[in-house]
């Protein structure tokens, strides 16, 4: 099941957007235009039907409450609103389902967050929840909860929560996976930042285990000068840790654990596991960083051929000329947000901008520029 189109209504930067999205979608924007925040839209439903993510209430108090995910430019609605359709093929005209969620907070009493609406819709049932309901209005506690978070109501269209539920947003930060005492504890299933990443791949089966860290192996090999192994090990205290044997003068060569890997190393070892692992949205946040060009202009062909393979939803927001200059990405994959003071919209590539990709030239080179942020040229520190 792929999102196939999302709206947003009064979500941080966004006063109101609409996008069709499609099995990769690439954002790209001037820095502080919404990119992650558009990500966000999708971790928020992640997080209110996940078992482990607390519901509504706890999504939204671990954004700092409404009136941080309230976009600014909200005037005389003050409903937060995300919409979502999904299908299992982007091209279809009338989706499978559509879900849409709105929230506020009460302006008097115990000021509660409230949903305002919460409706499902599937294309041969036809409408499945409307809420608020006769039972809602007899009893506005209800109205804390959605009926996606639990599983009680939800079982006439559970396959939406698991859809949401298992979206994975990763973002590996390399100092936390080599020292995950220096930050507080995440939950097992919640692990944004791979703080708890070697705990991720040692709970999978060992033969999945095995399998995906040949795979990697494979790609590191050639990929990371002198590594030839990589496998997981436990050290005494029973934790686990990734080990790799760098070739040198040495005839057995010299092994090393993650606290000695490189960031960019590291990196790749998160980005290729999770493409490897799922067949659920996979949300990256500049998948590029500390990556060789020569890298990261593989990212999007490795996405396309595990695709072939199964149905694999990625959302991706990058600045990379060099993976933005790979010629197979489709130009209908891309979303631009552009900031304006009513807010950042989005939009995908224009009758002239298609012409100009048909022409040869690549998303870099026709898109990358509108994302520029304008007098670059004249920052300083004078």
């Amino acid at each position: 099941m792929l999102i196939t189109r999302i709206e947003l209504r009064n979500w941080r930067n966004f006063a109101h957007i609409e996008a069709k999205l499609r099995e990769t979608v690439y954002l790209i924007g001037p820095n502080a235009s919404g990119k992650s925040n558009f990500l966000d839209a999708l971790r928020f439903l992640r997080d209110v039907a996940s078992p482990w993510g607390g519901g509504l209430q706890k999504a939204i108090a671990s954004r700092q409450g409404i009136s941080k995910l309230r976009s600014l430019m909200a005037r005389s609605n003050p409903e937060v609103e995300i919409y979502v359709e999904l299908s299992d093929d982007v091209d279809d005209e009338i989706p499978t389902w559509k879900y849409r969620l709105a929230f506020t907070a009460e302006t008097a009493g115990h000021r509660r967050n409230i949903i305002t609406k919460e409706y499902v819709w599937h294309r041969e049932h036809g409408v499945l929840l409307n809420r608020p309901n006769d039972k809602d209005n007899g009893d506005r506690e209800l109205l804390t909860q959605t009926a996606l978070e639990n599983a009680f109501t939800n079982s006439e269209f559970r396959d939406v929560a698991k859809i949401f539920a298992s979206t994975t947003y990763m973002h590996l930060v390399p100092q936390l996976l080599r020292y995950p005492e220096l930050s507080s504890p995440t939950a097992p299933d919640n692990d944004p930042f791979g703080q708890r990443f070697l705990e991720r791949v040692a709970k999978a089966s060992d033969k999945t285990r095995e399998l995906y860290l040949k795979k990697m192996e494979d790609a590191l090999n050639l990929a990371v000068p002198q590594l030839k192994e990589l496998k997981m090990v436990t050290d005494k205290m029973g934790r686990p840790h990734l080990e790799a044997i760098y070739k040198h003068w040495r005839p057995r060569g010299a092994r090393q654990q993650e606290d000695q890997f490189s960031d960019g190393t590291l990196r790749l070892i998160g980005l290729l596991w999770c493409l490897l692992e799922g067949h659920s949205p996979l949300l990256l946040e500049e998948p590029e960083l500390s990556l060789n060009d020569a890298i990261v202009e593989r990212i999007p062909i490795l996405i396309e051929r595990l695709q072939r393979k199964r149905m694999q939803q990625v959302f991706m927001t990058t600045h990379s000329y060099s993976l933005l200059a790979n010629p197979g990405i489709d130009g209908r994959d891309v979303l631009i947000l552009e900031t304006g003071t009513e807010g950042t919209q989005v939009r995908g590539i224009s009758e002239e901008e298609a012409v100009l990709l048909k022409s040869g030239l690549s998303i870099a080179e026709v898109l990358l520029p509108k994302a520029r942020p304008e007098s670059a040229e004249k920052i300083t520190l004078n």
